[in-house]
C-alpha cells in the first residue's frame, strides 16, 4: 500500500510505501504483536526502547531453542538493571505475516510481559520508519521515495495539527539507535526517550533531583514500583510539576513519575501511556520524529484519584481514528480503550466484535476488562462462554479459578487450576499465578510443583524473590524441607529486603525448628510492615508461650484472634497450636 503524501511543483510526490502492518492487542498498557516461532503461536511484545529482540529463558525452553553464547561482555540494561545474555535462533519466525527466516534473539531477564513469549525490538521495528498507533491497535513499518525533509505526519488532516521533533542518528547502542529526543519541564530542558515496552513514563531519580524533585518533597507522594528486564524492581514515587513541553505540545499542572532507573541514554522515558495517548511516527529516515495527540490523559497516574484531569495539552486538539470495519479491529480498538481504562466503550467494542464473530478469545478479553471495571458477575459469565466454546483455553481457566477462589469456592478453583495444569507448558510464565491460587485454595503440595516448574526456568526474573517467598510458605506448611524453606526465604530476603512475606515465613520456619528468640524477632520485624495480618500475631504468641512467657503469649493470640477469628483452626491444620 502507498499513501501520497502531497505533490510538489516541479517534482516527484511525497509517497509513503507501507511495508508491513503489525495488527497490535493491549494487554494492560503493554503493546502485543502475533508471531510464530517455528510453527508455534506467540505473542510478542513491540519495544521501541529496546535495541534488540529479546526471548526469556522460559520462553527459549518451551520453544527448544538451542542457546549460544552472546558476544562478550554483552549485557541488557533495562529498568531492573543488567543481565547477562545468550543467543538463539528461530529457524522459522513469522511476525503478524512477515516471514523473517533465521531471526536472532538474545535470551535472558524478566518475562516482558505476563502472556509475551519475548520482546520485539528496534533491530525489526527499526528497520525503515515506523509508526506506532496504539490507540487504532496496529504498528506499521513504512518506506518513503522522494520526500526529503517533507512532514510525513499524513493522517494529520486539518484541523488536526501535529508535532515534530528532531531524534539522535548516533544515540544507543550499535545494533540500532535509540529514538531519543528533547524535552522540557518546569523550562529545564531533558532528554526523553520513546519507549512502548514501558508500560508507563518514568524519570530517573537524577533527572528529578536535578529538577528540585525528591521523595518527601512538596506533593510528592509514594507511586509503587516499576519493574524491567533487570531482577530487581524499583520504587517510584509521582511529583507535581508546572507543565511539561514536547515539540509545540504542552501539558500545564500534571505530574510525573520518576524512581531510581538506570539512567542510560535518557532523563525520561516516555512509556505506553504516552503511545496511546498519541499517534507517533518515527521517521528514521529523516531522524525527525512527528506526533498527533488522540485524547485523554497523557501519563499513567493511577496511584491517585485527580491527577488524570490536567493531563490533556493544552496546544494539540484531540485527533480521531478510522472506525474499525472487522471484529479483530474491534476488539484492538476495545483493548486499547480498556488500556486507558476507559471500560465502556472497551465492552462495547468487544461486544461488537463478539457479534461479528463469537470466538473464545474476544469473550475472553471481555471477561478481563470486565473484572478492571468492577463486574465480577458479568466477568464469570463471559468465561463460562470462553469455556464453552474452548474447554482448554488456559487463561480463561486460571481466570476462572481466581474468582472462584474469591468467593471461598475452593473445590471449583481447584479444578480449573487442574484442568490448566494439563493444557499449558510447563515453563510457562502463568506457573507463577497458578502457584499463588493452589497456595490460596489451601492445595501446598500443589502449589510447591508451580513454584518448582517457574523458578526453574526463570532464574533472572523481577518476581524471582516473591516466588521464593511463597515455595518458602508452602515447604513450611508441608512441614518437609525445612533448611530447603528457610534457603528460599533467605534468598528471597536478599531480593526484596523487608518482605514481609518472606520475613513472616522464615519466622515461622524459625518457630518450627525451636529457633524461639529469632523467630520473635523476626514476628516483631514483620509486625512493623504488616499490622492487620493476624499469622505474625499468632507465630509470635506460640513462640512467647514456648518460652513460658504465658501472658505476654496470649495477648498476642488474643489480637490475631480479633483479627482473624478462624486463625487458630487454619494455622492448627499446618501444626502451629499452643
Amino acid at each position: 500500500m502507498a499513501l501520497i503524501v502531497a505533490p510538489f511543483a516541479g517534482r516527484a510526490a511525497c509517497v509513503i510505501h507501507t511495508l508491513a502492518e503489525l495488527p497490535v492487542t493491549m494487554q494492560g498498557t503493554q503493546p502485543l504483536i502475533e508471531a510464530k516461532v517455528n510453527g508455534a503461536p506467540a505473542l510478542f511484545l513491540a519495544d521501541s526502547g529496546a535495541s534488540y529482540s529479546f526471548i526469556s529463558p522460559g520462553s527459549a525452553a518451551e520453544f527448544h531453542l538451542r542457546l549460544a553464547p552472546a558476544p562478550f561482555n554483552v549485557q541488557a540494561r533495562g529498568i531492573g538493571g543488567s543481565v547477562d545474555l545468550s543467543v538463539a535462533t528461530v529457524k522459522d519466525f513469522v511476525l503478524a505475516r512477515l516471514p523473517i527466516p533465521g531471526a536472532q534473539f538474545l535470551v535472558g531477564g524478566s518475562e516482558s510481559a505476563a502472556l509475551a513469549k519475548g520482546v520485539i525490538g528496534r533491530n525489526i521495528l527499526g528497520l525503515a520508519d515506523v509508526e506506532y498507533d496504539l490507540a487504532g491497535g496496529m504498528i506499521r513499518l513504512m518506506r518513503t521515495d522522494h520526500c526529503g525533509g517533507e512532514p510525513l505526519a499524513y493522517w494529520a488532516k486539518p484541523p488536526l495539527t501535529y508535532s515534530a521533533i528532531d531524534i539522535g542518528e548516533s544515540q544507543g547502542t550499535p545494533f540500532r539507535p535509540d529514538t531519543v529526543g528533547t524535552a522540557s519541564v518546569n523550562g529545564t530542558r531533558i532528554k526523553v526517550i520513546f519507549d512502548t515496552g514501558a508500560s508507563m513514563s518514568v524519570m530517573t531519580l537524577d533527572a528529578a533531583k536535578r529538577l528540585g524533585l525528591a521523595p518527601g518533597g512538596p506533593g510528592v507522594i509514594p507511586a509503587g514500583f516499576v519493574y524491567g528486564a533487570g531482577p530487581h524492581r524499583v520504587t517510584t514515587w509521582i511529583a507535581p510539576v508546572d507543565v511539561f513541553e514536547l515539540g509545540d505540545e504542552k501539558i500545564e499542572h500534571t505530574r510525573l513519575r520518576f524512581g531510581d532507573i538506570t539512567p542510560g541514554d535518557a532523563d525520561l522515558r516516555l512509556g505506553a501511556d504516552f503511545f496511546l495517548s498519541h499517534r507517533v511516527l518515527v521517521a528514521n529516515s529523516q531522524h525527525k520524529l512527528y506526533f498527533t495527540y488522540n485524547g485523554g490523559p497523557v501519563f499513567n497516574l493511577a496511584v491517585t484519584h485527580d491527577a488524570a484531569a490536567s493531563q490533556a495539552p493544552v496546544a494539540a486538539p484531540p485527533g480521531g481514528g478510522a472506525e474499525p470495519v472487522d471484529a479483530e479491529a474491534f476488539a484492538r480498538r476495545g483493548a486499547a480503550f480498556a488500556a486507558r481504562r476507559d471500560f465502556a466503550p472497551a465492552i462495547a467494542d468487544l461486544t461488537k466484535a463478539i457479534e461479528l464473530d463469537p470466538k473464545a478469545d474476544y469473550s475472553f478479553q471481555r471477561a478481563v476488562v470486565r473484572l478492571q471495571a468492577g463486574q465480577p458477575v458479568l466477568a464469570m459469565g463471559d468465561l463460562d462462554r470462553t469455556l464453552a466454546i474452548a474447554p482448554g483455553h488456559p487463561r480463561a481457566l486460571i481466570s476462572r479459578a481466581a474468582l472462584r477462589d474469591a468467593a471461598h469456592d475452593h473445590p471449583g478453583a481447584l479444578a480449573d487450576l487442574d484442568a490448566a495444569d494439563k493444557v499449558l507448558p510447563a515453563e510457562d510464565n502463568e506457573r507463577l499465578v497458578m502457584a499463588r491460587l493452589y497456595r490460596s485454595a489451601d492445595a501446598p503440595a500443589r502449589a510447591l510443583t508451580q513454584y518448582d516448574l517457574w523458578i526453574k526456568v526463570h532464574p533472572v526474573d523481577h518476581n524471582q524473590g516473591e516466588a521464593l517467598a511463597g515455595r518458602c510458605w508452602v515447604r513450611l506448611l508441608l512441614g518437609t524441607d525445612l533448611d530447603k524453606a528457610m534457603a528460599d526465604c533467605q534468598r528471597a530476603l536478599h531480593l526484596l529486603p523487608n518482605d514481609w512475606g518472606a520475613l513472616d515465613g522464615r519466622a515461622f520456619v524459625r518457630l518450627r525448628q525451636g529457633d524461639l528468640d529469632k523467630a520473635i524477632a523476626d514476628f516483631d520485624e514483620t509486625l512493623k510492615l504488616q499490622t492487620r495480618n493476624a499469622w505474625p500475631y499468632y507465630g509470635r504468641g506460640l513462640a512467647k508461650l514456648k518460652k513460658g512467657l504465658i501472658d505476654p503469649g496470649k495477648a498476642d493470640i488474643a489480637a490475631a484472634v480479633a483479627l482473624n477469628p478462624n486463625i487458630a483452626k487454619d494455622a492448627g491444620r499446618y501444626g502451629f497450636a499452643p
